[in-house]
């Protein structure tokens, strides 16, 4: 049997306030606008809704358009993915330009620069090669850069540095799409952050792991001088899930302990799914004494192109 008797709420007796005067977080003046056949980019990006994501983007390139004025530092930070995603020259355009004046990659993204400047083409059917032993078994990119890290080392250079000298100096026909080698050319600091064993040119007999190690570390007390810089810069993160937030991490630590003042910067993290390590490491933990941090969902090739004809738009 039902108790109708159990005592209820009397909603006769809430109190209610006029819509007008409710805080509202959406109005009219911030959506989409409509366009027409043929308008230019800078009408599609003023037509953006001033919404969420969108209003983060444009956050993001007023500050990287800013550093760049100011000649602060902007370092990108770059998972493989980018590189296979066909985004090297996005990049590149921008080092020549003068906005990005640090880049870091991880193992897996000099593999793949390095063979895009070799044969145009690169990313090999993975799941195919393991059935077989023969992933990651390319000669021609082991012997290359391996050799590339090994002089490097007997000369005192990273690998970055290294890797990218051996391009220019290449015969390949395709160097001109190297960040790598792009980097060397116009002296911007490129550097590699290696997990030995993660990348397929460990598995060849030319590997070296004391100068893989020592190549990485030079690289990580390069880019710990790029950090320094940081103040009033900017830091985006292209990809990287693990290593190089980790990285970025460490070298802040660094830079502050030495006395650097870095506190007021900007961070931001583009990846298709957001994940702990770049929330952490990129978006919160560093700017947590000043600046702000933004959280960019998305796939690559279309979030990338849209960050970079937005930032070239206003320099």
């Amino acid at each position: 049997m039902l108790k109708s008797s159990r005592p209820k709420v009397d909603l006769s007796k809430i109190r209610t306030i006029p819509l007008n005067v409710r805080k509202c977080k959406v109005s009219i003046a911030d959506f989409a606008k409509t366009a027409k056949k043929g308008e230019s980019f800078e009408r599609f990006y003023n037509s953006l809704p001033r919404i969420l994501a969108s209003v983060n983007l444009k956050a993001l390139v007023e500050a990287v358009v800013s550093a760049h004025r100011k000649k602060k530092m902007v370092i990108v930070m770059m998972g493989a993915h980018v590189i296979k995603c066909g985004l090297s020259p996005l990049i590149i355009d921008l080092m020549a330009r003068g906005v990005v004046k640090a880049v870091a990659l991880n193992g897996a993204g000099v593999i793949h620069d390095t063979e895009i400047a070799m044969i145009g083409r690169t990313s090999e059917d993975v799941g195919e090669g393991i059935l077989d032993g023969s992933f990651g078994m390319a000669e021609e990119t082991a012997n290359f850069i391996n050799e590339a890290i090994n002089s490097g080392y007997n000369k005192g250079v990273g690998i970055g540095e290294a890797v990218g000298a051996g391009i220019v100096k290449s015969r390949f026909p395709h160097k001109k799409l190297s960040i790598l080698a792009s980097a060397y050319e116009l002296n911007i600091p490129v550097t590699a952050h290696v997990a030995i064993g993660t990348d397929i040119i460990h598995q060849h007999p030319s590997a070296s792991g004391i100068a893989i190690g020592e190549g990485s570390l030079l690289d990580f007390k390069n880019f710990i001088y790029s950090v320094s810089k940081l103040e009033g810069g900017v830091l985006i993160n292209l990809g990287s899930a693990v290593i190089l937030p980790e990285v970025f991490l460490k070298a802040i630590t660094v830079a502050r302990n030495l006395g650097h003042k870095v506190n007021t910067l900007v961070t931001a993290n583009f990846d298709m799914i957001s994940q702990y390590r770049p929330y952490q490491n990129i978006l919160s933990r560093p700017t947590s004494k000043g600046g702000r941090g933004y959280n960019i969902v998305g796939h690559h090739e279309i979030m990338i192109p849209m960050l970079y004809r937005s930032i070239i738009e206003k320099i």
